[in-house]
């Protein structure tokens, strides 16, 4: 098999690196040869192996007394195996299991170790012809003891600093022993992550490059507590990990191997032995870059973007997300504009955005995913986004424009459940890990996937150090947290007698409550400026109260900074879908969200998850011709931004896309080709969208006491015959917006409408029936002056505008 191409091979692969010792051959002895990029194959390996320099224990335990240090090895004769003593043979056992990959420490077997009489070096080396040991003054052949082992014993009094001269059919390699560096990963990172408060896990799991000892190499980290035996496998070795297996480090479950000369862009995976002795290949859980997929393998990574967001990073926590403008854009990026990768995306996403005035936009799931179906709410790779559209650096570089462009940036999180794939997750380690031991516990009852254990700390960990990964790494303004309700309840789509209660005897969760809390307050304690959001559909309390803030049921808030109003999300749909005439029989359900819309900091969502599976589209949703779909639609959006709470729109719906979304498919940008039609049909639903968030933007009513009853108030909530609603908001400084939305395909003039004494004169400043948006042009072009002769609605005073049909029309005070 050819050796690795020199082009690819770091340096320390051909030579030594800083601070080792220089080879010195024999005179008799000619200087190795360097590995060719093109000899073929040794007959006996196997195509699919081949060796690269795999790493090798250091702590070998000798038969024999201890060691014998002195500061420097005396000068060995050079040349061949002269003075090479036999071995001592391994122990049966330990010899079994090394070579079936099920020892717990190899570095005890493998790698250089002082003894009575000199040191010992024992080599793995599967298919080498010959192992020499090299250092300063030293070049001496290893005898071949079968299996691929290599063992000699030398007549030094002290461990050389030392490389390995590999001899195959086809080639030679010079490689520094793995075996002979200590422990990479430090004690108090594996005391952190044992008590599961590890908050910069990815700093110590997974494939790093480092420099570790001076030599410069990936460190491979892997929790797998039942692991009889884990190696290393990837293209560097031919996927045959029997030169590499890792060592545990003791009672964390924690495998460990330092690998010199591997660096950026191998791909690799872990060969775990189960403890019924049954082996599995398995990506890494910490893996920050994949393979694209259907492949699954890891990639070493490293990061090299270079931020340019630092006045964004350095403004975005000024003023509190419940108290600012929140307008959310909701994009699927692999199908807002197929084919494009990470940064062709953000040459055109950002500009999109800015100008329809979104303050954020959020993106779903971008964590790698097998099945692009899922919309990446399957996820397998936590740590790694998704290679379909590029690597890390290429997703930093799109959210750094973003950033420069003015908007945030939010995405869904999905700690909820995990895939059964069977190169993931699911039973890692041959036994139950980061599911439930517990079937009916791990077993997601709705989507065939499994839940996690949120009980054991070191699940808590991995999940709570993965939000702050994408908020510190990726600079990730907000996490949307999927289906929380189905993390909180025991009973979650479960019949009686297929869930067990809590200690209490209750059906909340207390484990999940618990991870949801210690995820919040590590997010916004070390994020400052980060919001997180929380899907939750049910009445749980205090899902956004703060985490110390004990509510009537006993429990702490979850510490979520907002939640979706699914509430409000399905009455307000459910209204807006009826006939005009049969609205009036429904007026009540635009109407209850504002009897709790202070229990909850909330966003008003018109998701994804609105638009698809027989859905329909939003604008497809609306009765009527389709003047009159996209009249209602237009009215329906001028009253869901005037409604306390943040917005939340889906991409294709700015401009009223009459197919449901697919992720093969996207929106159908043609619609706004001015060639496709001269009517404004969907220009003016989009032309809207912009105007109601600068307006939105430009209006301090509408957002600075979102949270707050004094930001608003009915001026009539009961006007049922009418189809109307009426109400005003107010900023801080009493400054009020008057929205009124007529849901009736009737022009009503002069409506009565109750205002404030105090405001000299109203002005209509956003008008969904204007003509630029496709509506009728019905409107108030003058300023109303309010009669204070004629109280109504309970006001003092009041004004007459004309409502115009289907619309919303927005008044502010001149």
């Amino acid at each position: 098999m050819t050796a690795r191409s020199s082009s690819r091979r770091p340096p320390q692969e051909t030579a030594p690196a800083r601070g080792t010792a220089v080879r010195a051959p024999a005179p008799e002895a000619p200087t190795p040869a360097p590995a060719t990029t093109d000899a073929p194959p040794p007959a006996e390996r196997p195509p699919h192996q081949r060796d690269h320099g795999e790493p090798l224990p250091e702590d070998t335990r000798p038969d024999g007394s201890g060691p014998e240090p002195t500061p420097e090895p005396a000068p060995e004769p050079s040349g061949g195996s002269r003075g090479v003593r036999t071995a001592p043979p391994l122990d049966p056992g330990d010899r079994d299991r090394l070579l079936s990959g099920a020892h717990h420490d190899p570095h005890a077997l493998l790698g250089a170790h002082p003894m009575r009489g000199g040191v010992l070096f024992r080599v793995l080396r599967p298919y080498a012809k010959g192992v020499t040991v090299l250092a300063k003054g030293l070049r001496a052949d290893l005898h071949d003891e079968g299996d691929g082992l290599f063992g000699g014993v030398l007549p030094l009094s002290a461990i050389p600093e030392y490389e390995l001269l590999v001899s195959y059919d086809d080639n030679d390699v010079t490689v520094h022993d793995p075996y002979r560096f200590l422990p990479s990963v430090g004690e108090l990172d594996l005391h952190l992550f044992g008590e599961g408060r590890h908050e910069e896990l990815w700093q110590a799991m997974g494939a790093t490059p480092m420099v570790h000892q001076e030599v410069t190499g990936t460190r491979f980290t892997v929790w797998a507590p039942n692991a009889r035996g884990v190696r290393v496998v990837g293209n560097f070795n031919y996927w045959d990990g029997t030169g590499f297996p890792m060592r545990s480090l003791g009672s964390s479950g924690v495998w460990e191997l330092f690998l010199p000369g591997i660096g950026e862009g191998e791909l690799y995976k872990f060969e775990i032995t189960r403890p019924d002795g049954t082996r599995t290949l398995r990506a890494d859980p910490m893996a920050r870059r994949t393979e694209c997929p259907p492949a699954n393998a890891s990639v070493v990574h490293a990061s090299h973007h270079r931020w340019q967001d630092a006045a964004w990073m350095e403004r975005r926590a000024e003023r509190p997300v419940h108290a600012a403008p929140f307008s959310v854009y909701e994009v699927h990026l692999g199908s807002w504009r197929p084919g494009l990768t990470y940064r062709q995306l953000a040459q055109q996403l950002p500009a999109y955005v800015k100008d329809l005035g979104f303050t954020h936009v959020e993106l779903m799931p971008v964590a790698e995913h097998p099945f692009g179906g899922s919309w990446g709410y399957q996820v397998t790779g936590f740590y790694a986004p998704t290679a379909r559209m590029g690597t890390p650096d290429d997703f930093k570089f799109l959210v750094d424009a973003l950033h420069r462009a003015g908007i945030g940036v939010l995405m869904d999180w999905v700690p909820a459940h995990f895939p059964r794939d069977e190169w993931a997750l699911a039973e890692f380690d041959g036994r139950p890990l980061y599911e439930h031991e517990d079937p009916a516990r791990a077993a997601h009852p709705d989507w065939g996937t499994l839940e996690f254990d949120y009980g054991r700390a070191e699940v808590r960990n991995f999940l709570v150090a993965n939000a702050v990964y994408w908020c510190e790494e990726f600079h990730i303004d907000g996490l949307r947290v999927d289906a929380v309700a189905s993390m909180l309840y025991l009973d979650y789509s479960r019949e009686s007698g297929e869930w067990t209660p809590n200690v209490h005897g209750g059906r909340e969760n207390l484990d999940a409550v618990a991870f949801l809390q210690e995820m919040n307050a590590t997010v916004y304690r070390r994020c400052p400026g980060v919001v997180t959001v929380a899907e939750e559909s049910t009445a749980w309390d205090g899902v956004t109260r703060a985490t110390h803030h004990v509510g009537p049921g006993g429990f702490g808030g979850l510490g979520f900074g907002l939640k979706w109003n699914m509430g409000w999300m399905h009455d307000s749909l459910g209204y807006v879908s009826k006939e005009p005439v049969h609205r009036k029989y429904h007026h009540n359900e635009m109407t209850f969200s504002m009897v709790y819309a202070y229990s909850e900091n909330y966003v008003l969502p018109i998701s994804h998850d609105e638009v698809v599976h027989g859905k329909r589209s939003l604008v497809s949703k609306m009765p009527g011709d389709w003047w009159q779909q996209r009249a209602t639609q237009r009215a329906y959006l001028g009253f869901m931004w005037a409604h306390p709470g943040k917005q939340l729109l889906f991409m294709g719906q700015e401009f009223a896309q009459g197919a449901e979304w697919a992720e093969g498919h996207g929106p159908d940008w043609w619609l706004l080709d001015p060639s496709y039609s001269a009517e404004p049909d969907h220009r003016g639903v989009r032309d809207l969208v912009r105007d109601l968030n600068r307006r939105y933007a430009d209006t301090p009513a509408l957002w600075e006491q979102d949270t707050v009853p004094e930001g608003f108030s009915w001026i009539d909530g009961g006007a049922s015959e009418d189809n109307v609603f009426s109400f005003l908001r107010y900023g801080t400084d009493g400054t009020p917006l008057l929205a009124v939305s007529n849901f009736s395909p009737v022009v009503r003039h002069a409506y009565p409408l109750g205002v404030p004494e105090d405001v000299a004169a109203w002005r209509e400043v956003l008008n969904t029936d204007d003509i630029r948006y496709g509506g009728s042009g019905v409107g108030n072009p003058e300023p109303l002056v309010p009669d204070a002769t004629v109280p109504w609605n309970g006001r003092p005073a009041s004004i007459t505008p004309v409502l115009p049909p289907l619309a919303t029309v927005w008044l502010r005070p001149v």
